[in-house]
């Protein structure tokens, strides 16, 4: 459907939709998938030219990222870990939040593509620094997601009005971006937020290897 709306092209392989390409633009599950779309038999990384520009923006660890920067380095070509934030919606609306890791010149190359469908984009430092910025977001979402949660939860048992209850904190210090956007769904039971628990799951696990 993409493909007929927007007239794009499709190909077999990673290898194939590269060829010719300026900069590439990936986003796939994790470090094992990423690795398969780049360096893999058929991956993108096998028709880069040089001083291309690939950007991932997978969640995906550190480590992975300056493991192909390297091998982007390698070959002549550019990579830029740039992770993204904003669920469904924000890519749907281009309203995403994209934290990058990379040089200064690849980056400025880069963002004006970026920004088409991004409301902020910032270069974070070197290759990995993406990555490790969007850990800091996730710790910030889980814990906020978990705080909400248990505090309607609370208010519910406790034989509260919700609403009241959210129009009066949410004035003040307990204030969220998640309390205004997520509190009517969880008062309701209902939690599907555009975003996998087991994706939530895969990003934590990333963070707290890092941690270690």
């Amino acid at each position: 459907n993409w493909v007929d709306q927007y007239g794009g092209q499709m190909a077999p392989t990673p290898a194939e939709a590269a060829k010719g390409c300026d900069m590439v633009f990936a986003c796939v599950g994790n470090d094992d998938d990423l690795r398969a779309v780049t360096t893999g038999p058929d991956g993108a990384f096998q028709s880069m030219r040089a001083d291309t520009i690939f950007v991932d923006h997978t969640t995906a660890s550190a480590e992975v990222a300056r493991e192909l920067g390297a091998a982007a380095d390698a070959d002549g070509f550019r990579f830029i870990d740039a992770p993204i934030s904003g669920g469904q919606a924000g890519a749907e609306n281009g309203a995403l939040t994209v934290m990058c890791g990379g040089d200064q010149a690849v980056f400025d190359r880069a963002k004006p593509a970026i920004d088409c469908y991004s409301k902020q984009v910032g270069l974070m430092g070197p290759i990995g620094s993406g990555q490790l910025t969007k850990m800091v977001n996730q710790i910030c979402i889980a814990g906020l997601v978990q705080g909400l949660s248990e505090a309607i939860a609370f208010a519910q048992k406790a034989g509260l009005d919700v609403e009241a209850v959210i129009g009066v904190i949410s004035k003040g210090a307990a204030q969220s971006w998640q309390m205004e956007n997520r509190w009517k769904t969880m008062n309701e039971d209902a939690f599907d937020h555009g975003f996998a628990v087991d994706w939530m799951r895969k990003d934590l696990g990333i963070l707290l290897d890092e941690a270690k």
